[in-house]
C-alpha cells in the first residue's frame, strides 16, 4: 500500500452538521410558516443548479421561498439559513492535530452552494486547516459525479492510492474506490481516528514531523 500523503474530508456530516438538508429546510417552514409541499419541489427543481454554482443564493430564494409577498426580508430567512450550521467538535480536533503534524496535504470534497460553503469556511475557522476547497461551486462538478474526484487528484498531483476520502455517505465513496483512492466511510471521531491509524495515518503532532 502506498504511503497516504492526502486527505479529502467531506464537510457536511463529517466536518460539520448538513449546511441545508431536509431537517433545516423542515425547521425554515416551520419558523418562516411556508408550505412544506410547495418549497420542498421548488428546491429539487433547482438544487443541483445551486449547490454547482450555476445560481446564487438570492436567485435559489426567490425561485424557492420569496416567489410571494412574504412578512419578512431576505436577509432573515439567510440568517436562519446560516444559523443551522453546528461544528462536529471532536471531528475538528483531530483535524487540527493533523494540520498540526504537517504530514499531510488536507482538502476538502464536498457538495455545498457557494454562499454557504463560504460562510461556513469562515464561521468555522476551516482555512486554518485545510489547504484546498474543492467544492461542487467552484468546480462545477458534484459528488457522485467521478469528474470532481478526478479534478482534485489533477489539482492536488496526487496519485489515487496516496489519498484517503472521509465522507459519511457511502454513495459518495464508492467512484472514489473505482478511482483507486482509499475510502472511510464516517462515523464518528473515534471510529475515522481508529480507521485513519489502519491506513497508516499518524494523527497526534510530532516534532520530527516533516511537511
Amino acid at each position: 500500500m502506498a504511503q497516504i500523503t492526502t486527505l479529502f474530508f467531506d464537510i457536511g456530516g463529517v466536518l460539520l452538521s448538513n449546511g441545508w438538508d431536509t431537517h433545516d429546510r423542515q425547521a425554515a417552514v416551520k419558523k418562516f410558516a411556508l408550505d412544506l409541499d410547495d418549497f420542498e419541489a421548488r428546491h429539487h427543481q433547482i438544487v443541483d443548479a445551486f449547490e454547482l454554482g450555476l445560481i446564487d443564493l438570492h436567485e435559489y430564494l426567490t425561485q424557492t421561498v420569496f416567489t410571494q409577498n412574504r412578512p419578512f426580508h431576505e436577509d432573515e430567512f439567510v440568517r436562519f439559513m446560516f444559523d443551522q450550521s453546528q461544528p462536529h467538535t471532536d471531528t475538528l480536533a483531530l483535524v487540527a492535530e493533523l494540520s498540526r503534524s504537517n504530514r499531510y496535504l488536507l482538502a476538502t470534497l464536498n457538495n455545498e452552494s457557494l454562499e454557504l460553503n463560504i460562510h461556513r469556511i469562515e464561521k468555522f475557522h476551516l482555512n486554518d486547516y485545510f489547504t484546498a476547497f474543492f467544492s461542487s461551486c467552484f468546480l462545477g462538478a458534484m459528488k457522485p459525479d467521478s469528474e470532481i474526484y478526478r479534478k482534485a487528484l489533477q489539482i492536488t498531483q496526487r496519485s489515487p492510492d496516496e489519498c484517503i476520502l472521509i465522507d459519511d455517505r457511502e454513495a459518495n465513496l464508492e467512484p472514489a474506490q473505482h478511482l483507486g483512492m482509499n475510502t472511510i466511510h464516517y462515523q464518528d471521531a473515534q471510529q475515522l481516528r481508529q480507521e485513519l491509524s489502519r491506513l497508516g495515518v499518524e494523527t497526534s503532532a510530532s516534532p520530527s514531523a516533516v511537511s
